[in-house]
């Protein structure tokens, strides 16, 4: 016997409505956290870069080079981050404002600080965001919301290896 297609209801545009087995009210939870990431992940990009310009003294070659690396790897999370919300059905926050609204850390000092000061704000900054990754597990596993949790095990990993390369720079 052939099956028959389930029809999906269609949205206000026309266009059919999401149906990916999380409800409505579980992708807006989902999608609410990962905002908060792409904030912080923005946030810590953007102060990692401003470190890069601006880092001075004796390590200078070394942070120099690490503060790229580290940028840039910060840099091609935001887009698959930003997809994921999207990919929920809800739009991805985009502004400076946006972001400073839903970001855990604090914008990067007006001044730039020492090198090794540099390295403290962005461990706070690289455990600021594993904790907000962390936070949003519950929620992506209450809806068995693998693609997130996948996405989120790798935003950890990340940040927490970073935290710990850079708390060792601190250690005498």
């Amino acid at each position: 016997m052939a099956k028959t297609a389930t029809k999906t209801p269609l949205s206000k545009t026309g266009a059919p409505r999401i149906n990916i087995g999380i409800s409505d009210k579980d992708r807006a939870a989902i999608a609410q956290g990962l905002s908060r990431l792409l904030a912080d992940t923005y946030t810590l990009y953007l102060t990692t870069h401003n470190f890069h310009w601006n880092v001075t003294g004796p390590m200078f070659n070394t942070l120099h080079t690490m503060f790229m690396g580290q940028y840039t790897e910060l840099w091609n999370a935001v887009d698959p981050i930003a997809e994921r919300i999207r990919s929920l059905g809800h739009p991805a926050p985009g502004s400076y404002a946006q972001f400073g609204k839903l970001t855990t850390l604090a914008d990067a000092p007006g001044t730039p600080p020492q090198a090794l000061e540099m390295v403290r704000i962005l461990v706070q900054g690289h455990e600021a965001v594993a904790r907000t990754a962390r936070e949003l597990f519950p929620v992506a596993d209450k809806a068995s919301d693998e693609p997130t949790a996948d996405l989120l095990t790798q935003r950890l990993t990340v940040h927490e290896q970073t935290a710990w390369m850079l708390r060792s720079l601190l250690e005498e």
